[in-house]
Formats: C-alpha cells, sequence, structure tokens
C-alpha cells in the first residue's frame, strides 16, 4: 500500500491539472479566427454583380483580399468591375479598399462590417479617380453589405462554443480576429 500512495497521488495530480484545463477551455476561453479562415469564407462568396438605373450601369466586385494588421481594423480590397449599356463588368476595371471594424450579428450568426470606410479608390478607365455615379453605388453597396452580408459566419463548432454566453466584443489583432466572451 506505501508503493501505491506516490502513484495514487501523482495520478490524482495529472487528473486535476487535467480538470483544470478542460474548465479553462469551457468556461473561459475566447473564440478566434485567422485571417485565412476569414478569406476562405469571402472567396466563396465573390464575385458579386449589382446592376443600377435599370442595368445601364453594372457594378462587379471581384477578389476580395483581407488583411488583419491589428489597430481593431481590417483592410478589405476588391477588384472592381464597372460596365455600362451591356459591357461586361467582370473585366477589372480598378480597385478600392477599405478599412473597417467587426461586430458580431445574432441574426445572421456572422461577423459584419462595423464602420467601414473607403481609404482607396484608383479606377484608370475613369481618370483614376471615381465619378459621382459610381462613388454613390460604391456608398451604397457598402452600407447594404455591412448591414446585410456576414464577412464571416460563424460555424457550427463556434457555436457550440458560445452555447448561452454572450459576446462583450470583437478584437482585430495582427492576423486574427477574437471573440472575447463574458
Amino acid at each position: 500500500m506505501r508503493k501505491l500512495l506516490p502513484l495514487l497521488a501523482v495520478l490524482l495530480v495529472v487528473l486535476l491539472g487535467a480538470c483544470s484545463t478542460v474548465g479553462t477551455a469551457l468556461l473561459g476561453g475566447d473564440i478566434s479566427f485567422t485571417a485565412p479562415q476569414l478569406q476562405s469564407q469571402l472567396n466563396r462568396n465573390f464575385p458579386r454583380d449589382y446592376k443600377k438605373l435599370g442595368g445601364l450601369v453594372s457594378l462587379s466586385l471581384l477578389n476580395p483580399r483581407l488583411s488583419l494588421s491589428g489597430g481593431g481594423r481590417l483592410q478589405l480590397e476588391f477588384d472592381l468591375g464597372i460596365g455600362t449599356l451591356g459591357s461586361q463588368s467582370r473585366t477589372p476595371s480598378g480597385r478600392f479598399a477599405l478599412q473597417s471594424g467587426l461586430r458580431f450579428d445574432p441574426q445572421t450568426l456572422g461577423l459584419h462590417l462595423d464602420r467601414p470606410e473607403i481609404v482607396s479608390v484608383d479606377v484608370p478607365s475613369l481618370g483614376g479617380a471615381m465619378n459621382d455615379n459610381a462613388r454613390s453605388m460604391l456608398n451604397n453597396w457598402l452600407l447594404d453589405y455591412a448591414r446585410e452580408e456576414p464577412v464571416y459566419r460563424l460555424d457550427t463548432s463556434a457555436l457550440g462554443r458560445l452555447a448561452s454566453r454572450r459576446i462583450q466584443r470583437v478584437d482585430i489583432d495582427p492576423g486574427t480576429v477574437t471573440l472575447r466572451l463574458d
């Protein structure tokens, strides 16, 4: 029995350590996503086409590129196709970039843009700058997209980890988006 006591003590320490690790994972722990995870979902949702003025003008957003440099904002860049009078808009004729925070929307179970801002626009076919119609279409798209479409939709694994917990905030750090749970 004396030889068995040290073995039982070691076993007890190991089991308690395992229990505390499991408890931290279940009770603590935030949920994190990497830039490649977000990029993968974006790639599945684009290109996107929008028609305005009864189809006389079309706007295509192509090839989304996401970067997470931190500072609480992500950057998204898109190639932009502009078509008029039936011309194809799937051919890139420029690009634009936006920066945004992220917010969790319980209705879509996804991360949406929060306070997005267009930071650059380069459309050589329009002399390098956007005209008022193209800028208006782009801003309208951005507002609708931020309200309606998630950049990233949580999968069943992440939703299971949420259970009945609330998301306090969404942090954007270099290479990672983290949902901070209560």
